[in-house]
């Protein structure tokens, strides 16, 4: 499964959002499995979008056929925007499906992994953090996705910013010691993004 991480610098807010609405369209393209998104916690005015493909090409199949066409309703909303493409490498909670309607607040994190350590974080995302994630209250599903160049994408998604901030406060510096976390990675970039329950597709 292909998963896009698009970040965006809007300028438009109300226009961003109804050109977003539009993209409901995807369900009619094949190889579609979901998206979902909403605004940055800690950026005002960035808005972070996960959408889930079967394959890099079915994805293809969009971006050169029907995208062009639906984005157009956003031209001009925003100044900025990044797109990441990574593969789905492990669920964070078994049965992962790409679905955002119960999800009030996404935690996504981009690791930087050295490649001697790619083998190890790969490991340690399965034996200690998963379990971690999956095993605290409120922590509905998750992915982790390897990208070009030894990016690693985490998507973690949760019923409530409070369910989160008991996990963030009680196991994060415990499990990075345990993971040995600091000998694996570059740099680790994120951010906490409440739900915009009208852009889930």
């Amino acid at each position: 499964m292909l998963v896009k991480w698009i970040r965006c610098g809007v300028i438009d807010q109300p226009g961003f959002d109804r050109g977003q609405r539009k993209f409901a369209t995807l369900r009619e393209q094949p190889g579609f499995r979901g998206q979902g998104g909403g605004w940055s916690r800690s950026q005002p005015g960035v808005a972070h979008l996960f959408a889930f493909w079967d394959d890099q090409r079915s994805y293809n199949a969009f971006m050169t056929g029907a995208h062009d066409g639906i984005a157009v309703a956003q031209q001009g909303t925003f100044e900025m925007l990044a797109v990441r493409l990574f593969e789905h490498r492990l669920d964070v909670k078994v049965g992962f499906e790409p679905s955002f309607a119960d999800t009030d607040l996404l935690r996504v994190a981009l690791c930087k992994v050295r490649p001697d350590r790619v083998e190890h974080f790969t490991q340690m995302q399965a034996r200690v953090w998963n379990p971690a994630m999956a095993g605290s209250p409120g922590m509905l599903r998750g992915s982790f996705g390897q990208g070009p160049g030894d990016d690693f994408l985490v998507l973690s998604m949760w019923n409530s910013a409070t369910e989160r901030g008991k996990y963030r406060e009680g196991a994060v510096s415990r499990l990075s010691d345990r993971a040995e976390l600091d000998a694996d990675v570059v740099s680790v970039a994120g951010d906490v993004v409440d739900v915009v329950k009208a852009w889930t597709i």
